[in-house]
């Protein structure tokens, strides 16, 4: 009879561990939604705030300022990030702590929420600007016609930055195109360039051609491509282009999460032509002067990881980061990872 009872009592203790452990799941789940809950709303807020303030500011950037912070990858547990104790010698560490974050075609500063706050927790910097024709900035896409024009707002903001401060640039997809652009103005005041999955073209290249492989070349797409905005009237050449929601979701989104495909559907902006048909004129005493660091995304459909690898290989970065299991857009599919690598690349000396 003992032994019967003392086998129950086990039983039930194994049904009650079962049960803390299934509560302590569900704990977890709904803390992770509550996470997310809120990095949504600060999407949204950004946005309202962005709309309010849009006729107070000079350009079209949304910024958020912090603190300051930084430290290896080995050491970017979550624990080091929260334990506070350690935020002053993580950020001694980090010379340039202003990161300027430019979107890639269609996107806006809008897309940045998480990795803006992300950065902002750990201490940094982050700026994220709209560029000519995207975001909350008015232009009319027919009227962006050179990759000058659409890079107007990050130039105006590198302008403006005292003779002796530097910032870490970060461009994604075509948004590439507009850093290298910047780095050959204003190589001295560029401290990083980081390119996340984006058109780190040579001299003489035109953004556009690092996608033929997904669209065809240049002169075929502007004949044929349904995706065609002809903002001039029909009889004359095509302006921008946009692609539906459907080759949206496939090209850019086939990891993200299913808000973040949602915020994207209802804010992206037809893509210029003019500014990504153009090719860029690069020379080694400016451009060739800046530290450039190459984020590779490995379940990308836009730009495919042997692109990727090509780019890389014919102009080769300073360091070169892998994202395993993320799509074009690794703010939204894998914003942790993609914070680890800014921060460490942030870390990295310079000579």
């Amino acid at each position: 009879m003992g032994n019967r009872f003392i086998c129950m009592t086990k039983k039930e203790n194994g049904r009650n561990g079962l049960g803390s452990r299934s509560k302590r799941m569900e704990r977890s789940k709904r803390r992770s939604l509550v996470e997310e809950e809120v990095l949504h709303r600060q999407a949204l807020s950004m946005a309202i705030q962005q709309h309010q303030l849009s006729q107070r500011f000079e350009g079209s950037m949304s910024r958020r300022i912090g603190s300051t912070t930084s430290r290896r990858r080995t050491d970017l547990s979550e624990s080091s990030l929260s334990n506070s104790k350690q935020l002053p010698e993580f950020l001694e560490s980090i010379k340039t702590k202003k990161f300027i974050l430019v979107h890639g075609e269609g996107f806006g500063a809008w897309c940045w929420y998480k990795t803006i706050a992300l950065l902002e927790e750990t201490g940094l910097l982050p700026t994220a600007i709209d560029l000519t024709g995207s975001g909350i900035d008015l232009t009319d896409t027919k009227d962006v016609t050179t990759l000058a024009e659409y890079s107007k707002p990050l130039i105006d903001y590198l302008e403006n930055l005292p003779e002796d401060e530097k910032v870490i640039l970060v461009g994604h997809s075509i948004g590439g195109s507009c850093v290298s652009y910047a780095s050959e103005l204003f190589p001295q005041k560029i401290a990083k360039a980081i390119f996340i999955c984006a058109t780190m073209i040579s001299d003489g290249q035109r953004p556009f051609d690092v996608f033929a492989e997904e669209l065809g070349s240049a002169e075929l797409f502007m004949k044929e491509s349904k995706f065609l905005i002809y903002g001039n009237g029909k009889e004359k050449p095509p302006t921008g282009f946009m692609f539906e929601k459907e080759q949206m979701h496939g090209l850019y989104f086939n990891q993200s999460p299913a808000k973040d495909i949602a915020l994207a559907m209802v804010s992206m902006r037809p893509i210029p032509l003019g500014p990504i048909m153009e090719k860029l004129s690069l020379t080694p005493e400016k451009y060739g002067t800046s530290h450039r660091f190459y984020v590779q995304t490995l379940d990308d459909h836009a730009l495919s990881p042997d692109v990727q690898e090509k780019l890389v290989r014919e102009n080769p970065p300073e360091g070169v980061f892998k994202i395993k299991g993320s799509d074009h857009c690794p703010f939204f599919s894998k914003p942790q990872s993609l914070h680890k690598i800014l921060v460490e690349i942030a870390q990295i000396p310079q000579e």
